[in-house]
């Protein structure tokens, strides 16, 4: 059998492992903003749809941010799984309404000011009940899942699916991380929350300058 001390030491690995994993898809998804690559061709086949179904939610800073954010808000709270579960599944939902041409104006500015949102309640040191921060979760996930969408609109049946499907797994993979991460923060958090609202602040400059 494994003692307290093993038990504690792979925990403390596994953690490092996952944030940097997150580290990696933050270097990967700024070098990509600032290159400007955020579009891609029309998916052809269910291999593309796939491979941008995995990248299309963190190929952008702010929608990696929201994700990384509403897995360290929901680590710190009682019941916190509900509100990654609401995020998670309100995302499919703006993804799949994304797909079937329902418009959803604003949807980047959405993400910005959820992004400050979740910023401004990690900075707190008294959160507001989790009811309220899953309705928050599942605003942010809908207009990630919108926003994340990218060309898949003009394909099949299958890729379609396969995309869906792509983006999830990619949504779960990296808020589940972040909520390991959380017990490295310890009573840090409130510098993570002032990083992603100020990060939330650019993006919303720019959301908004886009739309002038």
């Amino acid at each position: 059998m494994l003692t307290t001390v093993e038990l504690s030491t792979s925990a403390t690995r596994l953690q490092h492992r996952h944030a940097g994993a997150i580290a990696s898809l933050v270097l990967i998804s700024l070098l990509s903003s600032l290159s400007g690559f955020h579009a891609h061709t029309a998916i052809s086949n269910s291999w593309e749809g796939l491979l941008w179904g995995i990248a299309d939610p963190v190929i952008s800073l702010d929608r990696l941010v929201i994700l990384v954010a509403i897995g360290l808000l929901s680590a710190g709270m009682i019941r916190g799984g509900l509100i990654a579960a609401a995020f998670v599944s309100a995302g499919v939902f703006g993804t799949v309404i994304h797909l079937f041409h329902v418009d959803l104006a604003g949807a980047e500015i959405g993400v910005a000011t959820s992004t400050i949102a979740v910023g401004a309640m990690l900075m707190m040191s008294k959160q507001p009940n989790w009811l309220l921060l899953s309705l928050l979760g599942a605003i942010a996930g809908l207009f990630h899942g919108y926003a994340s969408t990218g060309s898949a609109i003009e394909t099949g049946i299958t890729p379609l699916i396969i995309y869906v499907l792509g983006v999830t797994l990619t949504q779960c993979a990296v808020v589940m991380s972040a909520r390991e991460t959380y017990a490295m923060l310890a009573n840090r958090t409130h510098f993570a929350g002032l990083a992603f609202f100020a990060i939330g602040i650019v993006c919303l400059c720019n959301a908004i300058n886009l739309v002038i």
